[in-house]
This record gives structure tokens, sequence and C-alpha cells, in this order.
């Protein structure tokens, strides 16, 4: 076995393909804030690589280290139980990941090191015992739906200000963060039986595949009718209306979903999600004039 992991081994153990998500609510974060990004492009770039490699990388080398005993059971290719990461280096990887998160945000200004803090006690809080919020649906979802989406989207429009983002900001973060415990619930679909088997009250485990879909539409749904109430009180009808369009999408959607829900919670998760994050996006374009920023007219 090697002494050391390898750089590919390290790479497979952060999972760069989680990282999208919180990448794009850090981007939603940035649009949002009204400043240009030609004027803080090094926050930026620091903002984006603190929201995907670094802290939703330091979430996923804590959960494969506090896994690795169920995973050299279900799963033993991965980086940890193969050997491929030997010793207690998936735990330092964790740590160094942790340590880099809060240099970083450190360097982008105490708003981002609150919010990167609080994403990464989060992110141990989730798989380490005997906390474990992953054990339950409830909490757990809340975490990764907390972090992924409304933690990163914060970060960035505190990254472009340099100061607490206005409210109008901070209630559209956290309307999408309980969105995406929706998604996380559907997301758990795909390991029901092992969830089951191995005592994860996984929400799909606690209410049964319908109940827990039917909880997941309805907790998708409603942050977006409450967003787009928010969008016409702000004089917004242009954006209010495209994300309607998406809304009523993800509806037509969500009835072919309960037809099957355990088979196409993938599906949905590649179609339905989409729409939901391009609203994001939409209400980030919508609310950046709303409410003046002082620190805008200092920027850069």
């Amino acid at each position: 076995m090697p002494e050391f992991p390898s750089p590919r081994s390290t790479l497979e153990l952060l999972k760069p393909v989680t990282w999208f998500a919180p990448m794009w609510a850090f981007a939603c974060g940035v649009v949002s804030s009204g400043v240009a990004v030609q004027d803080r492009v090094l926050f930026v770039i620091g903002g984006v690589l603190l929201a995907g490699p670094l802290v939703c990388g330091t979430s996923q080398a804590v959960n494969d280290w506090f896994d690795r005993h169920v995973d050299a059971i279900n799963e033993p290719g991965r980086p940890i139980p193969s050997g491929r990461i030997p010793g207690r280096w998936g735990l330092y990887i964790g740590l160094i990941w942790t340590a880099l998160s809060l240099l970083v945000a450190l360097l982008l200004g105490v708003w981002v090191l609150v919010a990167t803090a609080v994403a990464l006690l989060l992110a141990w809080f989730y798989s380490m015992p005997p906390i474990r919020l992953k054990q339950n649906g409830w909490w757990g979802n809340a975490a990764v739906g907390i972090s992924y989406e409304g933690i990163a989207w914060f970060t960035g429009a505190a990254a472009m200000l340099s100061a607490l983002p206005g409210w109008p900001i901070l209630a559209l973060a956290g309307l999408y963060s309980l969105g995406a415990h929706g998604i996380m619930t559907l997301n758990d679909f795909k390991a029901v039986d092992g969830d089951r088997a191995m005592g994860i009250a996984s929400l799909p485990v606690q209410l049964g595949v319908e109940r827990a879909a039917r909880l997941a539409c309805a907790v998708m749904a409603l942050p977006q009718v409450v967003v787009i109430g928010l969008l016409l009180a702000w004089d917004r009808p242009y954006h209010a209306a495209a994300i309607v369009l998406l809304l009523a999408w993800q509806a037509v959607l969500m009835v072919r979903l309960m037809e099957r829900p355990r088979e196409r919670a993938p599906w949905y998760n590649a179609t339905g999600t989409s729409l939901y994050v391009l609203g994001m996006l939409v209400a980030a374009f919508a609310v950046r004039d709303v409410v003046p920023h002082p620190a805008v007219q200092v920027a850069g």
C-alpha cells in the first residue's frame, strides 16, 4: 500500500462532481450583490474555490472518513477502504482542507469567514459521531440544503459587498435552502434499502417512498411560490413570470415523478432540479438592485 495518497486518489476523495451546486449558489450570490465581477475578480475566483473544492470537498472527505467501515462492505473500491488513501490520511485531508477553507475565507472578509465556519461545522456534524446529522433525514437534508444553497449564496454576496448582505438577498438564500431540502429527499431514494438495513432514518425510510415524494415536491415548490410573491412586491414582474413558468414546468415533471417516484427520482433530479436552479439565477438578477448596498460604491 502507498505511504501517501496520490493526487488522483485525493481528487477522487473530494468528489468534483458534487462541487457544482455550491458553486452555482455562490454565483447567484455574486449576481444578487449587484457588484460588477470585474471589480472583484480575485474575490470571485477565491469564492468559487472556497465554495466548491474547499468547503464542499471538505464535506466529502469527512463523510468518506466516517463512513469508511460501511464503505468497506458496500463500496470497497472507494479511495479509503481500497487503501489508495492509506492510514488516517482521509481524516488528515479533512482537517487540512478545513484549515485551508478558513484561511481563504479570512482573506475574503469577516462575513465570509463566519459563513464558512458555519458550513464547516455542518459538514463535520453531518457525518461525525455521535451527532451524525445524516442519520435523520430531517436534520441531514436541512444541513446539506443550508450549506450547498443558502450559505454558498450568502458567501457570494458577502464576498462581493464586503458587508452583510441586505434582507432581500438573505430571504432568497433562505428560501432556496428550504427548497433544497426536497431535492435531498429525492436524492435519498436511491439508497432506501441500504438506509433501512443500516438504520439510517432518511425520509423515504421514515415516511415511505410515496409520502416522501409528495413532501419533497411540496418543499421544493412552496419556497418558489414565496419567491414569486416577493418579486412581485419588489416590482419585478418579468422575473416573477419567468419563475412562474419554470415552476409550472417543474409541476408537470412532478406529476410524472409521482407515478413511479422511486424509479424516477434520479430522472427528476436531472430535469426538475435544473429548472429549480435556473430559477435561483433569475431571482438573483431580480434582486440585485432592489435595495441599494453602500458597499457597492466602494467595491474594488
